[in-house]
């Protein structure tokens, strides 16, 4: 069961992220450092591979979260992958990646956090977390869950049991959706502000440099 003792302290808006935002997602794998690369895979990733994994991202069964910094960069996301068997329906894995500029943030527990709410919210009972057993951090992340771990050599699976979907968990996730996308529509809204600043700059630094350029 999630521990709910384990509480988020502070709020960091994540939104749902869509096939609109493919490029900020092959941006921000591509941008992984080799070893990164490998913990959030389990193999050494090529370009191509991440590629044709971005690719072929279901963003009708799945859903992908994402955290962005104030020039729109995607910097931390998230993978919940339900399970393609009929069987298993109510089963989903966890996936997540976290730029290197962006750690220490607790970037990778928000986004756990937000995973499980909206697997609750959707009928998920057991969550799935496969990773390296070196990939300390995220098993620190379901450990602290209450996740039970089984370690096999050199790789992990985590599995945590969810409670079913309630009131709270149904609201929070309104909330919290709503309140990262109006954080994202300001963000963007500053962003093409600056970016207009920017250009009545350089217009009228051209029309000063030609000013000087006559009077010369």
């Amino acid at each position: 069961m999630v521990n709910s003792e384990k509480t988020s302290t502070f709020v960091v808006p994540i939104r749902s992220i869509g096939p609109g935002q493919v490029e900020r997602i092959e941006t921000h794998l591509l941008a992984l450092e080799p070893h990164d690369r490998y913990l959030r895979f389990g193999y050494a990733a090529n370009d191509e591979q991440i590629r044709r994994y971005v690719a072929q991202l279901d963003f009708d069964r799945d859903e992908l979260f994402g955290i962005f910094n104030r020039r729109l960069e995607l910097i931390a996301m998230a993978h919940l992958a339900f399970s393609l068997d009929p069987k298993y329906n109510s089963c989903a894995e966890f996936g997540v990646s976290v730029a290197k500029s962006a750690r220490g943030r607790g970037y990778g527990s928000r986004l756990f956090e937000r995973a499980v709410m909206h697997a609750r919210n959707e009928g998920v009972s057991m969550l799935f977390i496969h990773a390296l057993s070196e990939n300390t951090a995220m098993l620190k992340i379901a450990r602290h869950a209450g996740a039970v771990i089984e370690r096999d050599g050199p790789e992990s699976e985590a599995h945590l049991r969810l409670p079913p979907a309630d009131f709270d968990s149904r609201v929070t996730e309104l909330v919290n959706q709503q309140m990262a996308l109006t954080d994202y529509h300001f963000k963007a809204q500053a962003k093409q502000f600056w970016g207009l600043l920017t250009v009545l700059q350089d217009i009228r630094r051209g029309v000063r440099d030609a000013r000087e350029r006559v009077r010369g």
